[in-house]
């Protein structure tokens, strides 16, 4: 070890070093893939809003790609391509378009697994605790400029994020569960360009 790093870990208390080793070692498990895919499960809950369950697939794609395909729902799709977010629920026929920088979506903070993962650089005011096997962190955004004012992972001990929470500052929370990660699999561009379905009506936001 060298000099500054052993006076560093003399200097830290314990659990702050496992903290950091923590997210150095997620950051290093996903920063190392180009593309992700995993099936996730995700909870709605807000107020006034009632209770909502969801679950699909969900693919990535650096740089700034994603695909959620829904199952239940069937056939809703929210699908990021770098320039814009686009949301097509089939119970109502329409798309709606918006520019990746201007999308308040909660979905947005999942975001980070498409650039370079830097937690210190993105979050502060880290806390932890272990749940089980998993470690259980909770951060707020660094920028003023997000949908959300917590995000929180459950982290395994192989450095997989098995689960991050999103909590809106209206006080909406939107759950997700991950499981079946496939890391660096061969996904086809194509599948992250947008295709309006037939007869679908779209929607621009107001730029």
């Amino acid at each position: 070890m060298r000099k500054g790093a052993l006076l560093l870990s003399l200097a830290l208390p314990a659990c702050a070093l496992d903290l950091s080793q923590t997210l150095k070692a997620v950051e290093d498990r996903y920063n190392r893939a180009n593309t992700l895919q995993v099936a996730f499960s995700e909870e709605f809950s807000g107020q006034g809003k009632g209770r909502r369950v969801e679950s699909g697939t969900l693919s990535l794609r650096k740089p700034g790609r994603m695909r959620w395909d829904y199952t239940s729902p069937a056939g809703k799709l929210f699908l990021v391509d770098g320039k814009h977010v686009y949301l097509y629920s089939p119970g109502t026929h329409r798309v709606q378009r918006t520019k990746v920088k201007e999308s308040g979506d909660m979905h947005a903070p999942l975001a980070f697994l498409l650039g370079k993962l830097d937690f210190q650089r993105d979050f502060r005011k880290f806390t932890h605790r272990p749940e089980g096997a998993d470690t259980w962190i909770v951060a707020e955004p660094k920028s003023e400029n997000t949908p959300y004012s917590q995000v929180e992972f459950a982290v395994t001990p192989q450095y997989q994020i098995r689960r991050v929470r999103v909590t809106g500052y209206d006080r909406a929370v939107l759950d997700f569960s991950f499981e079946q990660e496939r890391v660096n699999p061969r996904l086809d561009d194509r599948i992250f360009q947008f295709e309006m379905p037939a007869g679908a009506q779209l929607e621009e936001a107001i730029e």
